[in-house]
């Protein structure tokens, strides 16, 4: 058996009727928005989907820009990129930041209508000079053209990602802007020779979130938990998809819409 997969899990499923608070993460919503029969099949019986292998580069970067957004957190100073692209903002500090952004922990919310507590782990927090908090996330990746705006079908993860983070902020008394930023590394791909290093460029993103809904969709996830039934596919989604043609191929019916 797979020492990165387990089938059949036991642990942190939802169980109708119990008192005790039941922790979602930010990216088990977004799961839900892509699919709801992945996400109750995950949550409720117990089987995820396949993990993904770690992006240990991408996790490189988000340590090192930690590091260098602090040096200027612990000297009250602005960056560098924030001075080049005018953004009236700094790293601020704050009691709770090195828990928020711990994955498991993170920032979090009881959504007392529901019993979910949501949980999200952030990169960064700036300040801007009118008091509000602005939530900042770290991305990486490698694309010949230059990336300049979340434009793309698979970013609105991203934008959700970003509004999740806000609403959870708020919900627990902060000022937040509305607008939130990507800090977005790009791994050059044209130089003439490796040499032992990865160069970057590095763009600052803008966002003006909209955390509106969240909490209708959190109704939705709560009503999909308590449901017996298994709710169908997305149309569109690539595992499901996989799930049926192994079925058909193999003369095994899928599992009934039924717990």
């Amino acid at each position: 058996m797979s020492r990165f997969y387990t089938p059949r899990r036991r642990r942190n499923l939802y169980q109708p009727g119990d008192a005790k608070p039941f922790k979602l993460s930010r990216s088990k919503i977004d799961l839900f928005i892509e699919c709801p029969r992945c996400f109750y099949i995950d949550r409720r019986l117990g089987t995820g989907r396949p993990p993904g292998f770690p992006f240990n580069l991408n996790s490189a970067v988000d340590r090192l820009l930690k590091a260098e957004f602090d040096i200027h957190r612990a000297a009250e100073t602005t960056h560098p990129l924030l001075e080049r692209y005018g953004v009236d903002a700094r790293p601020v500090a704050h009691e709770r930041l090195d828990d928020w952004r711990e994955n498991f922990k993170g920032v979090q919310y009881l959504h007392e209508p529901t019993n979910l507590l949501i949980t999200g782990a952030i990169d960064d927090l700036w300040m801007d000079s009118q008091g509000q908090y602005i939530v900042v996330d770290y991305k990486a990746t490698s694309k010949n053209e230059p990336i300049t705006a979340l434009d793309q079908d698979w970013h609105s993860g991203y934008k959700r990602q970003m509004e999740v983070y806000q609403w959870l902020l708020r919900r627990n008394g902060y000022l937040v802007s509305d607008t939130g930023y990507f800090v977005y590394c790009n791994g050059r791909a044209d130089a003439p020779a490796f040499d032992g290093k990865l160069e970057f460029d590095i763009t600052l993103i803008p966002y003006t979130g909209r955390d509106d809904w969240v909490e209708p969709t959190l109704e939705l996830i709560h009503r999909c938990l308590n449901d017996e039934q298994i709710p169908a596919p997305a149309p569109d989604c690539d595992y499901c998809a996989y799930v049926a043609a192994v079925a058909k191929v193999t003369g095994q019916a899928p599992p009934e819409n039924s717990v």
